[in-house]
């Protein structure tokens, strides 16, 4: 079985760790490590580091391989330019569809936190077993889900299909994509519902079939690119025919056109947190509301519920203050409101054409 890790984007909603120059699945963000390192490590030991493939942009490839020095280099695909999720899922596909068309693929991402890890494992390596006997099929992993969350997507299940291992297959409805709090709520309270993470099991080939159906253009593109996989030309013919792709994200190309008897869902608590973000990250880190999530050089005095991340090499303190994120880094320190967060990548982008440019 293979699992493909994607890390691409930049994510400036964690700005100023995350720079287009080094994106957030780059940064140490808890601990020492980074979270594209978290998600290779998590797959351990029930895959072997020649089982696992990173996909990123072709400017972040050195970067991947200095954080995954175990990581075969040609397991590494870089995108010579971003084009959304829709060609980059693809671009992968192809590929292993040339190595082993009937071999179980997890699609996996490289910006979350999974905190039950050997459950995670059960289940994919589970999917995976599920998949080998039905090969035309998806197994789409989701969580299950905590609150009545507006900003995440939410997948629909129906009944039982099978249970494997101790983990339960479910017929796959629908998916619906950040409803308004009384939808979500309406789903929280339904016990058909979870958080759809995008995480899912299937074979290259069933998935290249999709997009061979629904995205044609896009599905002689990749031909053209596999068909070049392992020769000396690979990279300037990827350089030549990705670019040309159509930008489209995965849900638009293939994922709302899948027929619902292709798929199953399984819907778990493996303690999955959305870490885009600085008070998503402390949700997730947090022993309690008003506790603090700190990293780096740090000293707090009377302070609640306050994210403070200290990548410089002076002492930062705080006193008498709370509901806070301040990061400081080399060059930009940032102190805002938890609550001010979708500023803040509305002011990175407002850098743009400016004298503080570099440092988006």
């Amino acid at each position: 079985m293979k699992a493909v890790i994607f890390a691409g984007g930049v994510g400036t909603r964690l700005w100023p760790l995350s720079r287009q120059k080094s994106p957030k699945q780059f940064g140490k963000i808890i601990g020492n490590k980074s979270t594209l390192q978290l998600a290779a490590e998590r797959l351990l030991p029930d895959f072997s580091w020649n089982d696992i493939y990173v996909s990123t942009g072709k400017v972040y490839t050195a970067t991947a391989a200095g954080q995954l020095p175990e990581l075969p280099k040609n397991h590494i695909i870089g995108e010579p330019v971003m084009r959304d999720v829709g060609p980059a899922v693809g671009l992968i596909s192809a590929i292993l569809n040339r190595q082993s068309p009937l071999e179980p693929m997890a699609i996996l991402w490289s910006d979350h936190l999974v905190k039950k890890e050997t459950l995670f494992r059960k289940i994919i390596t589970t999917a995976g077993e599920i998949i080998s006997k039905n090969p035309d099929k998806v197994v789409f992993v989701s969580q299950k889900a905590r609150f009545a969350s507006e900003n995440l997507g939410w997948i629909h299940f129906g009944k039982k299909h099978e249970e494997k291992n101790g983990i339960t297959f479910y017929d796959l409805v629908d998916f619906q994509y950040r409803p308004d709090k009384e939808t979500a709520t309406k789903y929280f309270k339904s016990g058909q519902h979870a958080w759809n993470l995008g995480y899912f099991v299937t074979t290259p080939r069933f998935l290249l079939s999709q997009y061979e159906r629904y995205a044609p253009n896009i599905a002689q593109g990749l031909t053209r690119i596999a068909d070049a996989w392992g020769s000396t030309r690979f990279d300037e013919i990827l350089a030549a025919v990705y670019p040309t792709l159509e930008k489209i994200s995965f849900d638009n190309a293939i994922l709302e056109k899948l027929d619902a008897a292709n798929g199953l869902v399984v819907s778990e608590d493996i303690e999955w947190s959305d870490i885009g973000a600085w008070e998503a990250l402390k949700e997730a880190l947090e022993e309690s509301t008003d506790k603090n999530v700190t990293q780096g050089k740090v000293m707090l005095t009377d302070t609640f519920d306050s994210l403070v991340y200290n990548y410089g090499k002076q002492l930062v303190v705080t006193i008498d203050v709370s509901e806070l994120l301040i990061i400081n880094t080399e060059d930009v320190l940032l102190v805002c409101k938890k609550t001010s967060v979708p500023k803040i990548k509305k002011f990175v982008e407002g850098l743009a054409h400016t004298e503080h440019e570099d440092l988006t």
